[in-house]
This record gives structure tokens, C-alpha cells and sequence, in this order.
């Protein structure tokens, strides 16, 4: 493999930056890991990420940034490809890819919503979407068939997420699709996915909803 350091910069509550943990755990690619207050980004982090977003990987002297293609950048410079090969299948899994990174959206905009005209508006968006999403899923124990793959990595900070707002608000977004429920229970079981995320997420996360007054956390 390369002999490259690599550097995943991280905010702790990020789905996308737990998108390319779970990647780099699953793939047991050595790396280190830097958070950031994305409310006060450091200087040096402005330079090297041109949207002033995470995930940003520095790979020795390089900088990559966006979820999605630090992924498949991860799974090309190491074996066991978790993409295919053949263009169209890989064409279809990245727009599935991209599907997922606007639930991903949904699901935020769902979760910090402020009142119960916004949270309703964006259910009805997230619910369509997790519709779509449980008609194309398969029933083998990930999302294309019986093997983990790039959209697996993509869709599983949305279930761990979702677990959470289950346990801890009630929100049982899930409810109605039993395929995905089936993935969520799979992939958030999965050692790599459970350990893609600080230790005490949970607290975090809930607390980051109750200080921001989200209305999904003050109907607990």
C-alpha cells in the first residue's frame, strides 16, 4: 500500500467525515484524525479546503476533499475494491452515492428543524426519499447485494443517527420500511461503522439538538 501519511480532517459530528472513517476502518487504512470547531475553522484549515468543509484528507503532501471522492480514492489505492470496475454498475453506484448524501441533508434539516411546520415539511421530504431508497436496497445484508460496498459507507451515518433520535426522542423514521431498518441494524452492528464516531456521540449529538432548541428534542 502507500506509504503516504494519511490525515482525515474531522468536526466530531459530521456525517460525511464518518462516511470516510467507516471506509478507512473497513479498508484498515492507518490514519490519523484532526477535529476541528467547524463555528471557528483555523486558518490553516481555510487554505487547504476550498469550500471550507470536512472531510478533508491530506495524503502526505496532497490535499482531497468531498466525501464521496475521498472514498474512491481510499478504495482505488488498496485492494478488495469496494467499487466495481465495470463503468456502468460504477456510474449507478455513484448517483446512488449522491442519493444518499441529500437523505443525509434531509435528515439534518429533519433533526434541527425549530418548529413543527419546518420538522413536518422536511419528514415529508426525508420520507420520500427513504421510500425511493427502500425500493432499490436489496435483502442481502447491505445495499447492493451480500457485500459491503461504497453506498454502504455513504448510507450508514444516517443510521446511526436515526438509531439515536429512535432510542432517545421516540423517532422512529424507519417505521414502514423494513429493508432498511434490516440495513440500519446490519450496518450500525458493524464494528466499523460503531467505531467511525467519537466514543460518547451519543450524548453529543442529542446535546448538540437540545442546546440548538430542535424541536424533535423538546417533544422528549
Amino acid at each position: 500500500m502507500q506509504n503516504n501519511t494519511i490525515e482525515l480532517i474531522s468536526f466530531d459530528l459530521c456525517p460525511f467525515v464518518q462516511r470516510s472513517v467507516i471506509t478507512l476502518k473497513k479498508k484498515k487504512i492507518d490514519f490519523n484524525i484532526t477535529y476541528i470547531d467547524l463555528a471557528n475553522k483555523p486558518d490553516w484549515f481555510l487554505k487547504i479546503s476550498p469550500l471550507g468543509k470536512v472531510p478533508v484528507l491530506r495524503y502526505g503532501n496532497e490535499v482531497i476533499f468531498e466525501s464521496a471522492i475521498i472514498n474512491e480514492f481510499l478504495d482505488e489505492i488498496t485492494g478488495d475494491a469496494l467499487m466495481p470496475s465495470e463503468p456502468l454498475e460504477k456510474a449507478k453506484q455513484r448517483g446512488w452515492i449522491e442519493y444518499a448524501s441529500q437523505v443525509l441533508i434531509d435528515q439534518y434539516l429533519v433533526s434541527t428543524s425549530a418548529d413543527a411546520a419546518d420538522f413536518e415539511k422536511h419528514s415529508a421530504n426525508l420520507n420520500q426519499k427513504l421510500s425511493r431508497l427502500e425500493s432499490e436496497v436489496s435483502d442481502q445484508g447491505f445495499f447492493n447485494d451480500d457485500s459491503f460496498s461504497l453506498i454502504d459507507s455513504a448510507i450508514a451515518p444516517l443510521f446511526t443517527r436515526m438509531d439515536i433520535l429512535a432510542k432517545r426522542f421516540n423517532q422512529k423514521f424507519l417505521q414502514g420500511f423494513p429493508k432498511l431498518l434490516a440495513l440500519s441494524k446490519s450496518l450500525v452492528e458493524k464494528e466499523y461503522v460503531s467505531d467511525s464516531v467519537i466514543s460518547n456521540f451519543e450524548d453529543v449529538y442529542v446535546n448538540y439538538l437540545k442546546t440548538n432548541k430542535a424541536f424533535i428534542a423538546n417533544q422528549a
